[in-house]
């Protein structure tokens, strides 16, 4: 049976997340991962995929965390999806539902039909596969970005520490997302959700490690590991790679955000488009 009100209102939704003017700090490209295994279009997965998908945007309006899973039509079906997304912590839930909706129209393009995909935006994280990885600690590095190494006066030196240690701390309480500053070097590190306590703990005390020996003495650097990441910059050198921006440069940037949303929803609307008239006609032709 066709369902064009639901399917429509989600459209819509998309529509209008899409279009709207963001900050290019949220949506910059940080990582993408795809599997070499392929679904068939028009199978049970791509079914399975599009319903999920539509569960994390939806969920994203409401929460800065969530997972989902689908189960296929037997125990071992590999039509199974296991999925999560995870927003940046202080992220309102309008950023948050925004950037996971770009994410979910990005991997489209960038994991075409693949049976695994993630991807990192600056505000988010969204992840689906048909092997279950939620709850599963995983510290493997996926990215690292570090500054130029340079002679680092010892005041900053000693700041950059500071927060690197504030970070890695723990005080008895479960924290996935922990920011610090110290003069005017600051950082941030996060958990993905599914992760307990002390699971997100060593994740975090690892991100950190791995900071401070492989980024040395740069004054900005970045780890991402599978299930967590940990950076930290020194008086926003950060910004664009360590170039400062101006209030044009910003304007710009949300008028090439407006466009580049104008052009995917274009494109979603082909892709409904494609999508409810394949729907709809196997519904026909199964009466």
């Amino acid at each position: 049976m066709c369902e064009p009100k639901k399917t429509l209102l989600f459209f819509l939704f998309s529509i209008f997340i899409l279009i709207q003017p963001s900050s290019s700090a949220l949506d910059s490209f940080v990582f993408g991962g795809c599997t070499q295994l392929k679904f068939t279009q028009g199978s049970p997965y791509e079914s399975n995929l599009n319903s999920i998908l539509t569960s994390l945007v939806n969920s994203a309006m409401f929460s800065n965390y969530n997972n989902f899973t689908i189960q296929g039509l037997s125990t071992n079906s590999q039509d199974t999806i296991y999925s999560l997304y995870q927003c940046r912590g202080d992220l309102s839930n309008g950023d948050c539902a925004r950037c996971v909706a770009r994410a979910v129209s990005q991997l489209g393009t960038v994991c075409l039909d693949s049976i695994g995909a993630a991807l990192q935006l600056e505000g988010c994280f969204v992840k689906y596969d048909n092997r279950s990885f939620l709850g599963v600690e995983d510290n493997t590095e996926v990215l690292k970005k570090c500054g130029p190494l340079i002679v680092y006066d010892s005041n900053e030196l000693t700041r950059r520490d500071e927060v690197l240690a504030y970070l890695a701390a723990s005080d008895g309480t479960y924290k996935p997302y922990r920011v610090g500053a110290s003069g005017d070097v600051s950082g941030v590190a996060q958990c993905v959700g599914d992760l307990s306590e002390s699971e997100c703990q060593e994740c975090v005390s690892e991100a950190i490690g791995r900071l401070k020996t492989e980024c040395g003495t740069a004054p900005w650097g970045e780890v991402y590991l599978a299930k967590c990441y940990a950076l930290y910059s020194e008086g926003g050198s950060h910004s664009n790679g360590g170039q400062d921006t101006n209030n044009n440069d910003d304007e710009i940037e949300k008028t090439l955000a407006i466009l580049v949303g104008l052009i995917a929803a274009v494109a979603l609307l082909v892709v409904f488009i494609s999508f409810f008239r394949k729907v709809c006609g196997k519904g026909k032709g199964d009466k």
